[in-house]
């Protein structure tokens, strides 16, 4: 179970970084092409007139899908912010059931989230809504990437409680323990 939960993680990563490579690729050869044209006005030629349509559009439904794909991992690796300063008032039992509380209101927060989101995906799909751009997107596939990356959280959360339920650390302790000493 371990690694299939894992690997989920990586994927949500992995399709996160491959959103903003295309974020990227996208603005780079728009800018490119204003260039370009640029350069071929200053010779005296004719602009190629290249345009990427639905940009913004299109930019904004890709730092979606990487801002939620990457929650999971995120986590795990203790990259969220996070506020300790009262876990350091208490003794290890104290923090240890503050984790357990603020990891449940965290999955209760992330499963409604999640919920809502997948509940606007389908009304989306159901009413075929469809975004205000040059190229009418449905609307459904952003929104349901989004919901896809609130209920991998929801389920990394689920696994961080079930890990502290135990007894354990979290991973986002353990890698926020590794950072502080060095990784020793």
């Amino acid at each position: 179970m371990r690694k299939l939960l894992d690997g989920l993680y990586s994927a949500g990563l992995i399709a996160a970084c491959s959103s903003m490579v295309a974020i990227a690729a996208l603005v780079l050869t728009q800018i490119l092409a204003r260039v370009l044209d640029r350069v071929l006005i200053t010779l005296g030629a004719s602009p190629y007139g290249f345009s990427i349509p639905s940009l913004s559009d299109f930019g904004g439904f890709l730092f979606v899908a990487a801002a939620t794909l990457a929650l999971p991992a995120t986590l795990r690796a203790g990259g969220h912010v996070r506020v300790s300063l009262m876990l350091k008032l208490g003794g290890p039992k104290l923090q240890h059931g503050l984790t357990i509380l603020v990891l449940a209101i965290a999955l209760g927060l992330a499963a409604f989230g999640a919920w809502h989101a997948g509940a606007q995906a389908l009304d989306s799909w159901r009413f075929n809504t469809v975004s205000f751009g040059m190229i009418r997107t449905p609307l459904w596939i952003p929104q349901g990437v989004m919901a896809l990356g609130l209920s991998l959280l929801a389920v990394a959360i689920a696994d961080e409680l079930v890990e502290a339920l135990r007894g354990r650390d979290p991973a986002f302790l353990r890698a926020e323990q590794a950072r502080d000493t060095g990784g020793h």
